[in-house]
């Protein structure tokens, strides 16, 4: 299943986005322009839905209210509104369901945030319209959506679990490498790869081999005089760690641990794991960073190897970039969303490329020819 439709309205620094999309999307817009923002949309959802202290009041504080939450550019008073359709397959003319979700302030007293409205429909059947009867007879019911509720969301909860496993991947290299010079809190879902090993290390021997080995062969194409990629862990302490081998005139010489590899290449590494062990919603910020050139152009040849090499096929895949180089390749395919902010950065419209555009992308020019030049850098400004 993916999230073949988004409708925003006053979201952060969206006053409204209405947008329909494919199962790899590329967010394309300079530094400050709000594709982190737009992922958080995503993110709130699984949020919202994380029985492990998640639910709609969390998920609002967390971010800091509403009054963050909340568009600038928006109307005074106005409450922000979230609708998606998930569709099965592509080929499905009708959503599978589609998710409303009104939220407003309470108002007075504690200024909680609030249900303004929340649908559900299966295909073309509404199953559940809020407020209801039961609602108006207990305000208090409005602090929390019905999709947080396992006792309310039986019948629709297949979208709730589609929020759940949404996977949110920023690999930060150092705190893998050193983590125990950082007192950090590892978050539950992990999104900076401080548990990355110790995911490697429970998955069952068969598919971490396989994996690997499908990552190796994937690394020996992008990284000068490397040759061997296994997973090893210490005879004492039993802690878990990736080791490398490049060509070296001793037999057996030339490994490297985890800790001395590149940040690139940390990153590069859990990238094609994820794409590898996950066929749920996955999102990456900027997969370029830290990366050279020459790899850079490649990533998204990479990623869709690695999807393709799972034994059961789907996942969608939303990438935040401005990197001219990832963009460069003319066989990417997919939704684009150009996002430029005002010239004040209260508000960014989302546009998709024109059918001149994408005839000029089928003619052989890349999306970094003809998209990036619509923001409001220029590709040898990036």
């Amino acid at each position: 299943m993916f999230i073949s439709k988004i409708e925003v309205k006053n979201w952060r620094n969206f006053r409204s986005v209405d947008v329909k999309l494919t199962d790899t999307v590329f967010l394309i817009g300079p530094n400050a322009s709000g594709k982190s923002n737009f992922l958080d949309i995503i993110r709130f959802m699984r949020d919202v839905v994380n029985p492990k202290g998640g639910g709609l009041q969390q998920s609002v504080s967390s971010r800091g209210g509403l009054r963050k939450l909340r568009c600038l550019a928006g109307r005074a008073g106005q409450g922000i509104e979230l609708a998606f359709e998930l569709k099965n397959t592509s080929d499905d003319e009708i959503a599978a369901w589609r998710y409303e979700l009104g939220i407003a302030s309470e108002g007075k007293g504690r200024q909680r945030p609030i249900v303004k409205h929340e649908k559900v429909w299966r295909k073309d059947e509404l199953i559940l319209d809020r407020p209801n009867d039961e609602d108006r007879n207990d305000r208090e019911r409005l602090i929390e959506t019905y999709l947080e509720l396992t006792n309310s969301n039986k019948e629709f909860r297949e979208i709730a679990e589609f929020f759940l496993k949404t996977l949110y991947l920023h690999l930060v290299p150092q705190l893998l490498k050193h983590g125990e010079m950082f007192v950090v809190k590892q978050m539950e879902s992990d999104p900076f790869g401080q548990g990355f090993l110790e995911q490697i290390s429970k998955t069952q021997k068969r598919s971490r081999d396989s994996r690997l080995k499908r990552i190796e062969k994937i690394l020996k194409r992008v990284i000068p005089h490397f040759e061997e990629l296994r997973f090893v862990k210490d005879d004492e302490s039993g802690k878990p760690h990736l080791e490398m081998r490049y060509v070296h005139w001793r037999p057996n010489a030339g490994w490297q641990r985890e800790d001395q590899f590149s940040d690139g290449t940390l990153r590069l590494i859990a990238l094609l794991w994820t794409l590898m062990a996950s066929d749920n919603l996955i999102l990456l910020e900027e997969p370029e960073l830290s990366l050279h050139e020459k790899i850079v152009e490649q990533i998204p040849r990479m990623l869709e190897e690695a999807r393709r090499s799972r034994k059961k096929a789907g996942g969608q895949v939303f990438i935040s970039t401005h990197s001219p180089t990832l963009l460069s390749d003319t066989s990417i395919s997919g939704t684009f969303l150009i996002l430029n902010p005002s010239e004040h950065g209260e508000s960014t419209k989302v546009e998709v490329p024109t059918k001149d555009d994408l005839s000029a992308m089928k003619a052989g020019m890349s999306a970094a020819d003809i998209l990036l030049p619509k923001t409001s850098v220029s590709i040898g400004n990036v």
